[in-house]
């Protein structure tokens, strides 16, 4: 495959503004692989980027990380993937030696960077990776589908974090494109109810076509909702997948004594919340984060993915070619029913 000395790119300038620019070509390590770039997904966290709620002190920079394509060159010191090899990739670049990148925590690592959040990404036609990253993906499946095997990570993560067994109560708070995929990810591990809130009825309707039990819009009216779903209980697990503290605090209002609350959605760095703490201590409730797929949470997704179990015809819908990024990006707030914004690079 020829590799050309530059590249398409659209680069984050200021919050708010893309420039489509010709850039250098990435230049590889000894252990790198150089990625064609065919398709990529715009994802909550670059909406965060560009709205200047997120990363800023990284601008300028290339966004994207919900990518696949083909490995277009490899470093001397590759022998784990060949060019020609269609990839999907993790995006958390760690030491790799330290105890937390041991433990597959490695968004703890002191060395941590995310390629498309901390370094040059996806939203061009080509992204260097570590080859340890690049995870071969079959030749069959759609590159709409391979682009959310990031997102799928992360809620696969979630699940594993959260601990959700057969049968458990589930509050999925919010109903966007993650939301929807928590949905879809808990209906796989048996949950049941799953009981989804959002303000939308669109995306209430969205999350009942892939899996929800209930779906509830007015706020006022869900704990009750929640309480004759779960026999006055309250639910075993609430997702928070939206990132308001109100909806923090929701949850848990929301969970049964011995219940456990998933921090998913991203708030500000300032935002805090008050727990009660001699009521969880006496009630054993829980709480813990997770945000970003990483190892094997990303071949599991995958899998996941080749194999049919998530529905992806929700998030294939709104397809941009790269050049047309920023109109993608503006028409964002008058598309509410697209769950899932694609870029096609090449």
């Amino acid at each position: 495959m020829i590799v050309p000395e530059n590249m398409k790119a659209a680069v984050l300038v200021a919050p708010g503004k893309f420039e489509f620019r010709d850039v250098p070509v990435p230049k590889l390590g000894h252990d790198d692989v150089l990625v064609r770039v065919t398709q990529v997904g715009i994802c909550g966290t670059d909406i965060h980027m560009f709205h200047g709620r997120y990363a800023a002190d990284a601008l300028p920079i290339i966004p994207g990380h919900e990518f696949c394509g083909v490995v277009a060159a490899v470093g001397e010191g590759v022998k784990n993937v060949k060019i020609g090899t269609r990839v999907v990739s993790d995006i958390n670049i760690g030491c790799g030696a330290c105890y937390w990148c041991r433990r597959n925590e490695v968004l703890n690592c002191s060395e941590v960077t995310q390629i498309g959040i901390g370094r040059d990404g996806a939203f061009a036609e080509f992204v260097a990776v570590p080859s340890r990253l690049v995870i071969p993906a079959p030749d069959d499946v759609p590159v709409e589908t391979l682009a959310l095997t990031e997102p799928v990570g992360c809620v696969v993560r979630a699940a594993k974090k959260s601990q959700v067994g057969i049968g458990d109560s589930v509050v999925v708070l919010g109903a966007g494109p993650i939301g929807n995929l928590h949905v879809q990810m808990m209906r796989l591990v048996g949950a049941a109810p799953i009981i989804v809130f959002d303000l939308s009825e669109a995306r209430c309707q969205a999350a009942l076509a892939v899996g929800a039990d209930i779906a509830v819009t007015d706020p006022a009216g869900l704990k009750d909702v929640v309480m004759r779903a779960t026999d006055a209980i309250g639910a075993d697990l609430v997702i928070e997948s939206v990132g308001l503290v109100q909806l923090y605090e929701t949850a848990f209002d929301l969970i049964r004594k011995g219940g456990h609350v998933a921090f998913f959605g991203i708030t500000g760095p300032q935002d805090k919340l008050d727990v009660p703490i001699l009521q969880t201590v006496l009630q054993e409730n829980s709480l813990k984060g997770s945000v970003a797929a990483m190892g094997e949470d990303m071949h599991q997704a995958l899998r996941l993915l080749v194999h049919g179990r998530f529905d992806v015809t929700p998030f294939t819908g709104a397809v941009y070619p790269l050049s047309d990024i920023q109109q993608a990006f503006d028409s964002l707030p008058s598309r509410p029913n697209d769950l899932k914004t694609q870029l096609r690079v090449s």
